[in-house]
């Protein structure tokens, strides 16, 4: 799973000014407004997908629960606001130690980790698919040249060529970038300690740092007031930093180490034998189950609890599988936890995770077709590299081996809250991304009954998963192959607006990004639905 950590401006403008360049600077952006991706542009000129007003469409109407299987790192399944949202088993009793269901896990009451062993120990870190790649083909081919190696090894040297070399730019990468955001974080740390102090305040704000009289500073505080304004520019803080000095340490230490094996240690499975099914152990939760429950939180949070936030869909039932570590996940797992949730009633599944490499894609890919099969919903994060997935490849995709694609995969890129801007760090694909969906600023709940802003196609996805469930609970008899179309069809289109290109300067038609050219909207969504119905398309 590659996570959204800190704003691109921030890095560029810390590589800037250690080569002596000028910085890379961004105006302080101000606040979204909390729960925007719920709202509507008509009404509140912010472009969310129209939730409220799609509700009004249907309250005339009765809803049947809606099953929504959630594949991720781990859920809170006792957050204040999802735990009246979490899928029970009904054929498992809890805790009896025994499979009731006959499915062969035991004890999968709220779902089920991949993740783990029936001792309770958990994957928690995992390192890069490039990594483990990297590190198998090494062991075949280091040392050896190209006329070394027998005709029916010439493809796979050279893919071990291609593997080294992304994999020694990633390295490179990683070893100039933790330094740097070390350093910057402990700059910004004794700033902040500085200024702490001075003010005799816990918590330091933008207008508690301007109204300092710089004329009075010693130098001292004039460095600590200098660094806190360039945070303010630039828009990170202490918690945005220490995330990222994490993230780059745990690259560096296991994502980045070909000899971390996490997976032997604790599991003890081949993940290449993608006929294996069952392993793992119902600790739903995991050891890092804050991207989970922030993606089960845009889809479902409680609406009528009057706490925290509003999930999109009002009546679901969130089935937790868990097979994303702290790293990339594997193939093996992916397949196995879309075929658990399918088996065990899911409608709609939805995949916020990616990775460059797919070794066992065909297994991904037998799963995808299982679940289409079965007339579930795939909804997949375009994912968060800023890049055109029509040429650059991310994993899982709906381009099967076969040559075929499946009628049930919807792929999502990200927007912001504010006008006419794409996430800049959001994939897009004229062919392989059907729509755009809010995913800057999304207020959604974390562990502990704690809420949070969080970034990312990780959080576009859910959006529309929501979207969709809202669709099939006010109408069950819709097929996948149809709610994938209609959100398709009635998103709002403005092709032709310009927007920033993710990634880079200059502006691009909204159009060029999606093959829809379009956001996802409820609204939209139910009222072409109730258009459907009448016309007999829906039976």
């Amino acid at each position: 799973m590659r996570k959204w950590f800190i704003p691109v401006a921030l890095l560029a403008a810390h590589l800037a000014t250690a080569q002596n360049q000028a910085p890379v600077t961004e105006p302080v952006k101000t606040k979204a407004p909390t729960n925007w991706f719920n709202l509507d542009y008509s009404a509140d000129k912010i472009r969310g997908v129209s939730s409220e007003r799609a509700y009004e469409l249907v309250k005339k109407r009765k809803s049947s629960p809606v099953i929504v299987g959630v594949i991720d790192s781990g859920i809170d399944i006792n957050h204040e606001d999802l735990k009246s949202k979490i899928w029970t088993n009904p054929k498992e009793i809890a805790g009896n130690g025994k499979d009731d269901d006959n499915n062969g896990y035991v004890d999968d009451v709220h779902g089920w980790s991949f993740l783990g062993n029936k001792d309770g120990q958990n994957v928690d870190k995992e390192g890069l698919e490039l990594t483990r790649e990297y590190g198998k083909y090494k062991k075949l081919f280091e040392g050896k040249a190209e006329a070394d190696i027998p005709a029916d090894q010439k493809d796979a040297f050279t893919y071990y060529q291609e593997l080294k070399i992304a994999y020694n730019e990633k390295a490179q990468e990683s070893k100039m970038m933790l330094p740097l955001i070390e350093n910057l974080l402990k700059s910004y740390t004794e700033a902040g300690t500085t200024l702490k102090e001075y003010l005799k305040k816990d918590t330091v704000t933008a207008e508690d740092v301007a109204k300092i009289d710089k004329t009075t500073a010693d130098g001292k505080l004039t460095r600590a007031i200098a660094a806190y304004e360039r945070g303010f520019q630039m828009g990170y803080n202490e918690k945005e930093l220490q995330e990222a000095y994490d993230h780059y340490k745990t690259e560096a230490e296991v994502q980045l180490n070909p000899d971390y094996n996490a997976r032997q240690t604790i599991i003890g499975d081949n993940p290449e034998d993608t006929k294996d099914h069952n392993y793992g152990n119902n600790d739903v939760i995991g050891p890092d189950a804050r991207h989970g429950t922030h993606v089960a939180g845009i889809i479902g949070a409680d609406r009528n609890n009057d706490l925290g936030m509003k999930g999109v869909a009002d009546n679901v039932k969130i089935l937790v599988v868990r097979a994303v570590p702290d790293g990339d996940e594997r193939d093996k797992d992916v397949a196995n936890a879309i075929r658990y949730a399918v088996d065990n009633g899911a409608q709609i599944i939805n995949m916020s995770f990616g990775k460059a490499y797919s070794p066992q894609k065909e297994a991904v890919d037998e799963a995808v077709k299982y679940a289409e099969s079965k007339n579930v919903l795939l909804v997949h994060a375009a994912g968060n590299e800023s890049q055109n997935t029509d040429v650059e490849p991310n994993f899982p995709n709906r381009k099967l081996k076969s040559g075929t694609e499946p009628n049930n995969w919807i792929e999502v890129g990200a927007l912001s809250w504010e006008p006419n801007k794409v996430a800049n760090f959001s994939n897009y694909g004229k062919k392989g991304v059907d729509l755009f969906s809010p995913g800057v600023a999304l207020y959604s709940t974390v562990p502990g009954s704690k809420y949070e802003e969080l970034d990312g196609t990780s959080m576009a996805a859910p959006v529309v998963a929501g979207v969709a469930a809202l669709v099939k609970s006010y109408f069950p008899k819709i097929t996948a192959a149809q709610l994938r179309q209609l959100l398709i069809e009635s998103t709002v289109k403005f092709p032709e607006q310009q927007v920033n290109q993710p990634g880079g300067e200059g502006q691009v038609a909204f159009g060029e990004l999606s093959n829809s050219g379009g956001e996802v909207n409820a609204y939209n969504a139910v009222k072409l639905a109730l258009e459907w119905e009448k016309a007999g398309k829906i039976k």
